[in-house]
């Protein structure tokens, strides 16, 4: 039986959200990491000693890597990565995340905006037929993601994460807070792109 690869410390978890999803508050990166607020700013403590972030105060303050925090994180998920002998996993799974990716882009820019006689115009989501047709298209689409996001939590146990929140956003958009299709922190788009850019990240692919 092959032994699952370990998940990695909590300090790589919140540096690498921090490369992930971009400058980041507390409460920001708990939601990304799954960690308690407190673990979290313990690892931002830390990290911040070492010179791997740094914090803006003020009331959009936050946290945000330094080069050598961005340095480090490359070097341990690459590490991580070997030592699993996920490469090829994490690769595949890229793949058919690639396959998937228009197909959401696409279907955020039909929730934005919709056609009326062949003019784009603002979605203000007053045709309740119009917008279940598209959350149809963006629950089918949901069910093939998380497919990839499995197989890549079985490869890398971070990943694990994504499909968690991708279910979350939907589940929250379902129960009436559209705001988590495309605008909010953390909807669906937003957490999308933070895979995106984890997968780009973990596989050294440029964007």
């Amino acid at each position: 039986m092959t032994t699952p690869p370990t998940p990695p410390a909590g300090d790589l978890r919140v540096l690498h959200a921090l490369r992930c999803a971009g400058f980041a508050d507390t409460a920001r990166v708990a939601a990304v990491t799954g960690l308690g607020e407190s673990d979290v700013e313990s690892e931002l403590i830390d990290l911040a000693v070492a010179g791997h972030v740094t914090y803006t105060a003020g009331v959009f303050g936050g946290w945000g890597l330094t080069e050598a925090g961005r340095a480090a994180d490359a070097r341990r998920i690459t590490e991580e990565l070997e030592a699993a002998g996920a490469r090829t996993a994490v690769a595949v799974a890229y793949d058919r995340f690639l396959v998937l990716n228009p197909e959401l882009l696409d279907i955020c820019g039909a929730w934005q905006l919709r056609s009326t006689d062949d003019v784009p115009v603002v979605n203000d989501h007053t045709d309740l037929a119009y917008d279940a047709r598209v959350l149809g298209v963006l629950t089918d689409l949901d069910r093939r993601a998380q497919r990839v996001c499995a197989d890549l939590a079985a490869a890398l146990p971070r990943f694990g994460r994504y499909g968690v929140r991708l279910a979350g956003a939907l589940a929250r958009v379902a129960s009436g807070d559209l705001d988590h299709v495309t605008n909010d922190m953390e909807s669906y788009h937003s957490v999308w792109f933070q895979l995106h850019e984890d997968l780009l990240a973990t596989l050294g692919i440029p964007r």
